[in-house]
This record gives C-alpha cells, structure tokens and sequence, in this order.
C-alpha cells in the first residue's frame, strides 16, 4: 500500500494508477528537494488482485497471480478442466475506463492447437468462466422414423433440421410443409410456430432454433 524512498519516507500509493502514484511523488520531491521531478513507476507484478477461474474447473475461485500468466497456465492453476467442460470459453475484463470486455475461445482451440491467438494473456482481475455443458432435452413426434425425446448439450446449435435429423429423418407419409413447434414462453404461455420443411431445406427459410422442451410435431400427410 505505500512506497518508501529515502528522504521522503513513505508514501502511500494504494488505490492509485501508476501514473497517479508517480505524479504524487514528483509532486512530494519537487516541493522538498528539487525545482523539478521526473517520476516514472514501472509495475513489475501484479499480486494484489486475484483472478477468477469459475465453471467447470477442478478448484474453482480465485487464484493468485504473480507476474504474467496466460489462460493455459490460470486453467492449469485452477486443476484443470473437468469431464463435462463446455466448448466455450469466456474472459471477463474491465479496462481502467471501466468498459468491459469479453473474449470467447473455443475449448478444442486453446488445448488442441496452442497458440497467441487463443492462449491469451490473462491480467490480474480478469474472470475465466467455462461453463459446463448441461443436458437439453426436445421431442419429436409423429412421421419421424425414431420419435420419443432427444437429448443435446446445451452447447449445440439446435435447430429444427438437427432435431430431425436425430430422430432418423422423416417418414415417406410426413407432411413436409406444415411442422409444428410448440413451447411454453417464460411467462407460462403456450406458443406455437409452423416451419416448412422443403423451403428451410433448400434455404429459403431459416432454420428455426429449438429451445429445451420444445416439442415437434410432424403430421401425416394425406395426400
């Protein structure tokens, strides 16, 4: 919390940036000692401000940085990633400004091929989040070859043609250009959406995401 030079003793510096706390010493200097003082503060180690290692780590919470560090070896502070380790990871940041940032890198990025680019150096206060990966479950129903409930992780993209797609494709009597999708909203309500299969598949509509338990419904076709 305080710097101690000889002739000015010490002088406290906590809370300051260092160019706050090189301003106030030549401000000190150049009142006892000298008509002019250059300052310069030039911080070797940060170890006063943790960083945050949360999520799907072996020990997660905070970890004590000294000198410069990068994700893998903060990951590696923290134990390692455990089993169920998403494919996303976030650093949290905030500039002296107080904007924040936010990085996101790929898990297989970081620990399959290493490099600057994804191994990025980490300062002190940063937050490392890895969130686990979690089950979703959606159903579908009727002219699909395996209906019943499909399960993802809630890292994947689901959309409608992937959730078809895991329940074996469509039968030869599914109606094609009426598939419903039903939820339930946040405020309790029932919703329903109508997707045509033939125009998403050839891209002429976008592919709708699915929410956990959301429901397909795949009617036959009478015709």
């Amino acid at each position: 919390g305080a710097v101690s030079l000889p002739l000015v003793g010490d002088v406290p510096v906590a809370g300051l940036t260092a160019g706050e706390a090189a301003d106030r010493l030549s401000s000190i200097l150049t009142a006892r000692y000298v008509n002019r003082a250059n300052v310069t503060i030039v911080i070797k180690e940060f170890t006063n401000k943790p960083i945050s290692v949360l999520g799907a780590v072996q020990r997660p919470g905070s970890v004590n940085v000294s000198g410069k560090w990068d994700l893998l070896q903060a990951i590696s502070a923290a134990g390692g990633l455990r089993p169920d380790a998403g494919k996303r990871i976030y650093v949290l940041r905030r500039s002296e400004n107080g904007l924040t940032d936010r990085l996101e890198i790929a898990t297989k990025d970081l620990f399959v091929n290493p490099s600057p680019r994804w191994n990025v150096t980490i300062y002190p206060s940063d937050v490392i989040n890895i969130p686990a990966r979690t089950p979703v479950r959606v159903f579908c129903l009727g002219e699909v070859r395996s209906p019943g409930a499909l399960e993802f992780d809630s890292d994947d993209r689901i959309t409608l043609l992937s959730a078809i797609a895991k329940a074996g494709g469509l039968t030869d009597r599914a109606a094609r250009g009426s598939i419903r999708i039903k939820r339930r909203e946040a405020d309790g309500k029932d919703a329903e959406l109508t997707a045509n299969y033939g125009r998403i598949v050839s891209g002429k509509e976008p592919d709708p995401v699915l929410r956990g338990d959301d429901v397909v419904v795949v009617k036959e076709s009478f015709f």
